[in-house]
Order: C-alpha cells, then structure tokens, then sequence
C-alpha cells in the first residue's frame, strides 16, 4: 500500500516538470509579439499554430499514454522532454511562421510523448486516495515555473532593450537541465507478461470514464489558446514587459491555488471543483473581452489563474481515479488526446473571428460555453449525490 503520496518518482517530476515549464513560459508570452510583431503573421496564424501544435501533442498522447502501458514509462518521458527542447530551438531561430509551426508543433509532439505516461507514471507511484493533492502538487510544480520563466523574460527584455527574439533564446538553459533531470527516473511500472497482454491487449475503458471524457472535452471546445488573450492584453495597450509580467501574475495565482484545488478534490468532488474554475474562467474571459481598462483586464487574468488551478490537475485527477492498473496510461491518454484536439478546434474558431474592434466577441462566446459547463458539472454532482 503506498501510504506516502510525495514519492521520490513525483517530486523528480515535479522539478522536472517546473524546468520545462520555465523555458515553456519564458518562451510563451512572447510569442504574440514575435508572431504578429516581429515576423508580421496575422492573429488567424496564431490560432493555427496552437490549435494544430496542441492536435498533434493529442496524437502523440494517444499513442504514448496506450504503448506506456505494454512498454513502461520512461522511455516516453525522456524523449518527450528531449524532443520539447528541439522545439524550443526552432521557434526561437525562425524568422518565418512556418518555421514557428514547426517548432511549435514539435514541442508540443514532445509534450505528447511524455505526458500520458508521466501522468500514469504518478498514478503508478500515489495512492488512489491521494490523487488529488499529488496531481496537485505537480501542477503547483508546473506553475512555479511558469513564474520563473516570465520572470527570466522580464530580466532579459531589461537586460537586451527588448529584443524579443534574443530573450526567447535564453528558454533553451532551462530546456536542456530538463531533459538532463529525467535520467533520474525511476521506473516503477509492472510490465504485463507477454501472453497476458496479447489476450487482452486493449482493455475496455469503463462508461462512467468514457462519459466524463465526454464531457470534458466538450468544455473544452470553448477554450480558446491563452497566446490569443496575451494578444488581446498587447491589443488594449500594454507593452511586452507588462503582457509579460501579467502573464507571470497569472501563474503565480495558479501556483498558490493548485494544490489547495486537488486537495478539496479529494475531499469532496473533483466536479465540484471543476464547475468553479470553469466559473474562472467565464468571468475572466467575459471582463476580458469587453474592457480595455488594464486595471480591470489584470483583476480578470488574476482570476482566471484559478480556471487551470481547478481544471487541469484536477481532471486528470478525476481520470485516474477512473482507471485501472492495466489501462492507466491509456486512459490518459485517451483523455489528454481529447482535449488537446477541442483545443484545436477553439484556436481555429477563435483566431477566425478575432478582430481589431473594442470587444472581442470570441472571448465572450467562449466564456458563455464555459458557464453552461460549469452549470452542467454541478447539475451531473447533484444528480450523483441524490442517487
């Protein structure tokens, strides 16, 4: 019985996760200024790029979560570390969007290679009873980082006088000590016997699992790339280092809430939990298409630094509260992979539609289908509670 949820396993994944996500978040607010300003693509460009670099990390997590389960953990998380950092190397040397499609889909291709079996990799380490709190703290991991990282930016925009595409390369030290830190991995997965896994080689995924992927990935056809609300932030007025600093404000608030969101998962329901970061992320987003007040847009991003807080570890989370031993990685996968292509579909709808008017309407659409999931979620805990 594993009694002790911070395992060696989840708190190496955790630095390492915190490094990637440093080079990740150093390199992701200034995108939209290296996109539309310094390589002069157009919003609709911005929303390819993330939609289509997020479907392909859902291939890869398809692929990576349902193989980890026959052929361990590790391998995955290497190459998907390793393969994020080759990413990172072609955007900061393009001067071309293509070239940023490229390397944008490439680090997320890594980002789909590792993330399944990283997730199953916890699970394998953490009692079920303790899911919550560690997928958690692995996010709080993930978010520190992505402070850090805006941070390093800041530094390095006063230190170059703005050059953008000189600090984006600075992502690149974090990348690497990434990659280097998950030679340290311990491999704690049971590899099914041969015979075993060919009569059962695809176990079925449980309905109840099947229906709460179903309905998370369906919210999440509303949730439009965060790189186009740093565009909006650049649209309304505020300069590279300030979109930069309110991005590293919405981190932090991520960091101080993920752990206290998994644990009251735990305690009561991981729904529960979910219904209120997709209210987040419906005020957030609604505040942030009609102002063009900065006062009130950073009050909105302060908010809406709970919305991944109270989704992102808690869902899978939820996942894996679902799965069994013999389906773990890929239910993770299957789940990951879902909602990574609902992403697509938001970045190519939202980047359609976006537009130089005072309101941005996409913004407002999606924060009235992030309502109607949260009231669908509480409805579904009440109904389950009543029965």
């Amino acid at each position: 019985m594993k009694r002790v949820w911070l395992t060696r396993n989840l708190l190496l994944l955790t630095i390492i996760s915190l490094a990637q996500d440093a080079a990740s978040e150093l390199l992701y607010p200034l995108l939209p200024i290296l996109l539309t300003g310094v390589i002069g693509a157009a919003p609709l460009a911005l929303g390819l790029i993330e939609g289509c670099a997020e479907a392909a990390a859902g291939f890869t997590k398809l692929i990576s979560g349902t193989s980890s389960d026959r052929l361990g953990r590790k391998p995955f998380v290497i190459s998907g570390y390793t393969l994020a950092g080759v990413g990172k190397a072609l955007v900061v040397v393009a001067t071309s969007w293509p070239l940023v499609f490229l390397g944008r889909v490439t680090d997320r291709i890594g980002k789909g290679l590792r993330s399944a079996p990283r997730d199953a990799l916890i699970s394998d380490s953490v009692d079920k009873a303790h899911l919550g709190r560690a997928f958690g703290f692995h996010r709080t991991g993930d978010n520190i980082g992505a402070v850090v990282g805006p941070g390093i930016a800041l530094i390095g925009l006063a230190m170059l006088d703005g050059d953008v595409r000189e600090v984006a390369k600075w992502a690149l030290i974090p990348a690497i000590i990434s990659g280097l830190l998950t030679l340290l991995i311990k491999e704690s997965f049971v590899k099914v016997p041969r015979v075993k896994a060919e009569k059962k080689l695809h176990p079925r995924l449980p309905k109840a699992l099947k229906r709460s992927i179903s309905i998370l990935v369906l919210i999440q056809l509303t949730n439009i790339p965060d790189l186009l609300l740093l565009l909006r932030l650049h649209d309304i007025g505020f300069s590279t280092q300030g979109v930069v600093l309110s991005y590293m404000l919405f981190s932090g608030v991520t960091v101080l809430a993920a752990f206290p969101g998994g644990y009251i998962a735990d305690k009561f329901s991981p729904r529960v939990v979910y219904a209120f970061g997709l209210l987040a992320f419906a005020a957030a987003y609604a505040t942030l298409g009609l102002t063009q007040n900065h006062t009130l847009a950073l009050i909105a991003l302060v908010v809406y630094g709970l919305f991944p807080a109270f989704t992102d570890g808690v869902g899978k989370a939820w996942i894996a509260s679902l799965s069994e031993d013999n389906h773990r990685g890929r239910a993770q996968g299957v789940y990951q992979a879902s909602m990574n292509f609902a992403v697509l579909g938001a970045g190519i709808w939202g980047g359609a539609l976006w537009s130089s008017g005072d309101i941005q309407w996409p913004l407002i659409f999606a924060a009235v289908g992030a309502l109607i999931g949260s009231i669908t979620l509480a409805i579904n805990h009440l109904r389950r509670v009543q029965s």
